[in-house]
């Protein structure tokens, strides 16, 4: 019994090369035989293109934001940033984000397809010369004791899963999904395990509005929201949304058998979509587009056992199916002229006003024009920004606690946590966004009763204890838009130099120089935060189906 039966796969596919596969008969039956090296062209080929294009029904989505009358006008500067961004990844120099992810793949190899040695080994082989040889980053720590960490230098290990495909008529393939998770969306999937009390409309719905409230933006949407209901285990239910959340298993039946077969429900994926758009979190700073579809997936469970499992593919939706056959190796064809989305628009077009702020000014001065500003205010930034992330707050933290001064570029700049990717020849940055500001949470109001980090930048929500520090000590957390890594990189950031912890990497202590860069003011002095209401749970339980 096959628990998530595919049907006919419509995937547009290009051909990379014929080289490297044969066919081969011994006795009465017919081989595939794949040569190493195909598999190793095939996994640096994929690597590259979903670090820089996009599927068309991503882009195209996209685009219908800016189309739709009820789109607020910061779900259509999302938007068009992220097209923007599209555009100038599309080039092959900027990849699409600075976090070029965890390389993932998944291979089904039929039952006549032959290779030598270790496929993980020659797949490993192309990953690792995409990282070396392209602009990405190396994001992977291996562990050298149980609390210390060294960053591989090649983005080494792959998480890389080959399974045997015993399907009729696909005994001459193997197939594949090539992935690239970056830590925000990897680190919104969730797995609950629930009871048999939720499946009833009233609570499902309920349970939802709270836990899809939480995942708030730090993974940069709009998402591809997957929702999975059952599952033999919790591990299976939390693959399942994965695979979801990259529309792999889109071709599922549509109804449920007492067969024991996962199906997809396309009524409860309409009524989630809307719940979605109620919350008023939009893409990221307010609206309509926190999702961009969704997918729910039920599939069959114990009768003691309930796990519900969720995921989401971000703004960066990198992912690419793949196939070698008889006829070469194919991977699928993503869109290499964004261009053709891009609507006819300018910023003086997005109904929005923008509020300038140059950042060269004494941190006093800037503190006091952010003060002006409402929640939502859209701002744009000109002059000198420090960045530091984890392991830089980490350091400082500790020369904090032995009794050191803060470093006074905390105290003089505003303060963007991020990473860089590697820069290109010629450029002045590599892709540069933001990063998950709620994982420096723990440090603000420490920082700040020190004399610096009052005003931050990075994507998504924070805290409590941030909208606290910010009002008892005069900070201010401003919100970049989590995604178009590229285009600031391009457009925005002018300079790129290491200002202390050099040894750190990517995770060094950077300054930067950045010219009309944009944020929104998010939590303010005064103890506002954007994101209080638009990520509350509701009180009521409001069945699903009920007028609205």
């Amino acid at each position: 019994m096959d628990m998530l039966p595919l049907g006919e796969d419509d995937t547009p596919y290009r051909l990379l090369t014929s080289d490297g596969v044969r066919t081969e008969t011994l006795g009465d039956r017919t081989f595939l035989h794949v040569e190493p090296q195909a598999l190793t062209r095939l996994a640096f080929e994929a690597i590259k293109d979903i670090s820089h294009l996009l599927r068309p029904g991503h882009l195209r989505q996209l685009a219908s934001i800016l189309k739709d009358p009820e789109a607020s006008p910061n779900d259509r500067f999302v938007a068009l940033d992220l097209l923007k961004n599209a555009n100038v990844a599309a080039g092959g120099v900027l990849p699409m984000c600075q976090d070029t992810g965890t390389a993932i793949v998944m291979g089904k190899r039929g039952q006549q397809v032959l290779t030598e040695g270790l496929d993980e080994e020659h797949l490993s082989l192309g990953i690792y010369d995409a990282y070396q040889k392209l602009n990405l980053r190396y994001s992977q720590l291996s562990p050298v004791s149980m609390w210390e960490e060294r960053n591989t230098g090649s983005n080494l290990p792959a998480q890389i899963e080959i399974y045997s495909d015993t399907h009729p008529g696909h005994e001459l393939s193997y197939d594949f999904l090539f992935m690239a998770k970056g830590g925000g969306s990897a680190n919104k999937s969730f797995l609950y395990q629930e009871t048999a009390a939720l499946l009833n409309p009233a609570s499902f719905r309920t349970f939802l509005d709270e836990k899809l409230r939480s995942i708030g933006t730090a993974a940069c949407p709009p998402y591809h929201l997957a929702i999975v209901v059952g599952g033999t285990s919790g591990e299976y239910a939390l693959k399942v949304a994965k695979l979801a959340s990259a529309r792999y298993l889109d071709s599922l039946p549509v109804h449920g058998t007492a067969s024991g077969h996962g199906y997809r429900d396309l009524a409860m994926e309409a009524e989630v979509l809307a719940q979605t758009q109620e919350f008023g979190i939009g893409a990221q700073f307010g609206g309509k587009y926190f999702c961009h579809d969704v997918r729910v997936i039920r599939l069959p469970r114990h009768g003691a056992s309930c796990p519900v499992a969720i995921a989401v593919s971000c703004s960066a939706d990198r992912q690419a199916k793949a196939k070698i056959t008889a006829k070469g190796v194919f991977l699928e064809q993503l869109e290499t002229e964004p261009a053709q989305f891009m609507p006819e628009i300018t910023n003086d077009h997005l109904d929005d006003d923008v509020v300038r702020i140059d950042l060269d000014r004494p941190m006093d001065e800037v503190r006091a024009e952010l003060t002006k500003l409402p929640i939502r205010t859209r701002v744009s930034l000109t002059g000198s920004l420090v960045v530091a992330r984890d392991l830089a707050h980490a350091r400082i933290k500790a020369m904090l606690e032995r009794g050191e001064p803060l470093p006074e570029y905390l105290k003089k700049h505003a303060v963007y946590y991020a990473g860089p990717a590697k820069t290109p020849e010629g450029y002045a940055s590599g892709s540069f966004g933001p990063t998950t500001a709620g994982r420096m949470d723990s440090y603000v109001d420490q920082f700040q009763k020190a004399g610096g980090s009052f005003v931050m930048l990075a994507k998504g929500n924070r805290s409590k204890a941030v909208t606290q520090a910010c009002k008892d000590n005069g900070g201010f957390y401003l919100g970049s838009i989590g995604g178009p890594a590229a285009i600031l990189a391009q457009d925005n950031i002018t300079k790129v130099e290491v200002l202390d912890f050099p040894e750190l990497g990517m995770e060094a202590v950077w300054r930067i120089e950045v010219k009309d860069f944009p944020a929104f003011v998010v939590v303010d002095d005064k103890g506002n935060d954007f994101f209080a209401e638009t990520l509350r749970p509701i009180t009521a339980s409001i069945p699903v189906g009920a007028p609205r």
